[in-house]
């Protein structure tokens, strides 16, 4: 859970200590990130990658839903701005290459770090938050006693619904987050999963 929470913390750091801010701390809690997965994958067996054809069919899935819904719903900021429960604002564009147009080099290195971020190190954090700890504490407190493969709709629901909520595309995130709990019990170690996440990056 504490990895989850350092790189959650970054993420809320991003866009609040200027304009170059957003690529600078997500270089760093690429770096942060990367250190805590090799730190924490002896103590956290399920981890561990593992590659399966389910994992992959999962992941084209996901990415096929990801690109396909977009644009025909709002957005989670405009959600919560219609709501009245954030102000507007013009979204912010990940574009180095125009914030760092005299330095390509530099740009291309934040290009770098996020697909690296988002393909290698986001996926690992995430699905053992989600599916490791919190779907499995909410099934019983005693979350270690529950097998990885258990299914059961009540926490299935509330993880799927957070984990969308955590994403500014809510709602291919619940469709993600329902396809990959749904996979079949032989592919649900968490490596599995994050097997799944890779194949999907690229939306």
């Amino acid at each position: 859970m504490a990895p989850f929470a350092i790189f959650i913390a970054l993420t809320f750091c991003q866009g609040k200590l200027g304009p170059a801010s957003p690529y600078w701390i997500y270089l760093a809690k690429t770096g942060v990130g990367a250190w805590l997965i090799w730190a924490m994958r002896p103590s956290v067996r399920e981890m561990r990658w593992a590659f399966s054809w389910e994992a992959a069919v999962v992941g084209v899935g996901v990415f096929v839903m990801w690109v396909g819904i977009d644009g025909i719903y709002p957005p989670l900021d405009q959600v919560l701005a219609r709501l009245g429960l954030v102000k507007a604002t013009e979204a912010d564009l990940w574009d180095p290459l125009r914030q760092f147009g005299n330095d390509r080099a530099l740009a291309w290195t934040f290009i770098g770090a996020r697909i690296l971020g988002s393909s290698l190190v986001v996926p690992p954090l995430e699905e053992v938050f989600f599916r490791s700890f919190f779907y499995r504490y909410v099934s019983k407190v005693d979350f270690l006693s529950v097998p990885l493969a258990t299914f059961s709709w009540g926490p299935f629901l509330l993880t799927a619904t957070i984990f969308g909520l955590d994403h500014n595309q809510w709602l291919a995130g619940i469709f993600c987050a329902y396809l990959r709990g749904r996979t079949p019990p032989g592919s649900q170690q968490t490596g599995g999963l994050e097997h799944a996440r890779a194949f999907a990056v690229c939306r």
